[in-house]
């Protein structure tokens, strides 16, 4: 019962989200949007610019590259560079309505490829939160939020849920719910291979996914070079201001990653990268650069989905 509610009420929520998002951000410029136009980027501006463009490309293309990392801990051998094409291939797709199409074209790209479906399956569900416990972990290492008890606590319990002792039990009931009751005529009517398929163990993780954890933490912090890039584009940025850039950064792409409601983190990152660095940085060069590294993301994105498309006619 509360299940129905839930799920009746979560459109709404979507769009509250989006509503306050989009009201904060319209709100925050319009009190300072003489600054923002008072904004000019120099030629060295628009080098740095052109840096956080491939670097961004690069965060991407590794992301790809260790996703194949997860395919292999649960045991299917996916090739580097097939799974960077996939990958960068259906990058854009989360910024469709329900921002979940990028991982679903990853699993029917795995199916066709000869890949376990439930795998395949298990490796997108797994790559958002191995990025999750990442850059949570980069945020407490680099930044002295207020909240850091709090984050301590969700990366807690993030890093315990993809430990195999909980993982797999989990997994196991999955699949166990997911079989439906069949009589024994209906099974003796299947298909020998069919039967073998039913019969298999359900997958599961074999180890703790430390290689791959650690690959998404260098995904992090490639995107928060390319966010630091941006934001020096604008103005010059104090080396005590690194740190805390590096933290904001990683707890806004974290909830832009996470809530429900923003494809693609549109809406959330901004917001939250406003609220966070509000007091260190004037807030004309956080709207300006949160602006153009959404530009930046998106057109690295289309880059890499083009150059993806390219390699594989």
């Amino acid at each position: 019962m509360a299940s129905i509610k839930l799920s009746r009420l979560k459109p709404y929520l979507r769009w509250v989200i989006l509503g306050g998002t989009i009201f904060f951000i319209a709100s925050a410029i319009h009190q300072n949007w003489q600054e923002v136009a008072a904004i000019r980027i120099t030629t060295t501006g628009y080098f740095k610019l052109a840096i956080a463009l491939v670097v961004t490309l690069l965060a991407h293309i590794w992301s790809g590259w260790v996703w194949s990392w997860i395919l292999r801990e649960l045991n299917q051998p996916a090739p580097g560079l097939w799974s960077i094409r996939v990958y960068l291939t259906t990058n854009l797709a989360k910024y469709l309505p329900g921002n979940v199409w990028h991982f679903y074209g990853r699993v029917i790209a795995a199916k066709n490829a000869g890949f376990s479906v439930a795998a395949a399956t298990l490796s997108v569900l797994l790559e958002p939160l191995l990025m999750a416990a990442a850059a949570l972990a980069i945020a407490l290492i680099t930044g002295t939020q207020t909240s850091g008890l709090m984050q301590f606590l969700c990366l807690a319990v993030v890093l315990i849920a993809i430990h195999p002792r909980f993982l797999n039990p989990l997994l196991q009931l999955a699949s166990r719910l997911k079989k439906k009751p069949q009589s024994a005529q209906a099974v003796q009517a299947q298909p020998i291979q069919d039967q073998a398929v039913q019969i298999q163990d359900p997958i599961q993780i074999r180890r703790y996914p430390i290689l791959p954890l650690l690959g998404e933490a260098g995904f992090v912090a490639l995107r928060g070079l390319g966010f630091l890039l941006t934001l020096s584009a604008l103005s010059p940025i104090a080396p005590t201001q690194i740190p805390l850039i590096f933290s904001a950064f990683s707890l806004a792409w974290m909830l832009g990653l996470v809530i429900p409601g923003a494809p693609g983190g549109i809406g959330v990152f901004e917001a939250t990268a406003i609220a966070l660095l509000n007091s260190e940085i004037s807030t004309g060069t956080i709207i300006g650069g949160v602006a153009l590294y959404r530009m930046i993301s998106i057109l690295a994105e289309v880059v890499g989905a083009g150059l993806a498309g390219v390699k594989t006619r």
